[in-house]
């Protein structure tokens, strides 16, 4: 009897998130748009943002832990309505401090989940440094769960694609919008992920208008017959690294 080959392995994307909101306002596109074609999503959150981007929470007289577990829940809520799986590190924000325990526990993820596409932030950020911070640790836990010889379970990985998403002050971070993701289709998905996060609802309407001006350049780059939507809405992306190609398009 022959034996019948084995289920391929679904794409698995990895976001590598310093605050519990991050990956909603800058990504949520890409993750329910990956989450929708049955990719795998999973999200590392390196902090709850308890500290830094926990404002209103503050000043209402909540205590930490309180905080982060408000911070916890929502980004739950929201990584379920994106469609992907949330994983909390709760390494404390403002600052954001790399350490070799940490990096095990990211290297261990990426050898886990294997993943075919890594997001994460841009490695500037002026007005916020667990920004960087958390790029710094997703880049070197990325080529550390590629060396045969660093210690851990799972098998090495490959040299996944790195996106940088959009930080809040583009033009202060260095940040070029290079790739235009199209997320028109999952724009009402990302939007319910974004009404999750209560503890920064100031922040609703300022991502909503980004990704219009965005869906404005991606039509004015995309030509005219490709048949978007009156209205389409975009997110941006950097890329650290070469893309591999085999013609140019």
């Amino acid at each position: 009897m022959t034996q019948a080959n084995p289920p391929a392995r679904p794409r698995s994307t990895l976001v590598v998130t310093a605050h519990a909101g991050d990956f909603v306002w800058r990504a949520g596109g890409a993750i329910a748009l990956a989450a929708a074609r049955g990719e795998q999503v999973t999200i590392a959150c390196l902090t709850f943002g308890e500290r830094g981007e926990s404002a209103k929470a503050w000043r209402e007289g909540r205590k930490l832990e309180e905080i982060k577990a408000i911070r916890r829940q929502e980004a739950e809520k929201a990584a379920a309505v994106l469609g992907a799986e949330v994983r909390f590190f709760d390494a404390g924000d403002y600052p954001l401090i790399a350490s070799a325990g940490l990096t095990d526990r990211l290297v261990a993820v990426y050898r886990e989940v294997q993943p075919d596409v890594v997001l994460t932030h841009p490695a500037e950020d002026p007005y916020n440094g667990d920004h960087p911070a958390a790029n710094r640790m997703a880049l070197e836990a990325r080529i550390l769960a590629q060396a045969i010889g660093y210690p851990g379970d799972g098998d090495i990985i490959g040299a996944p694609p790195v996106f940088y998403f959009e930080p809040h002050q583009p033009e202060m971070s260095g940040f070029r919008p290079e790739v235009l993701l199209d997320i028109t289709e999952v724009w009402d998905t990302k939007r319910r992920a974004m009404e999750c996060l209560a503890a920064q609802q100031h922040l609703w309407d300022y991502y909503t208008d980004l990704a219009v001006r965005r869906g404005v350049q991606l039509k004015r780059n995309a030509g005219p017959n490709l048949g978007l939507a009156h209205t389409t809405m975009a997110e941006a992306f950097m890329r650290p690294f070469p893309q591999i190609a085999k013609e140019l398009a």
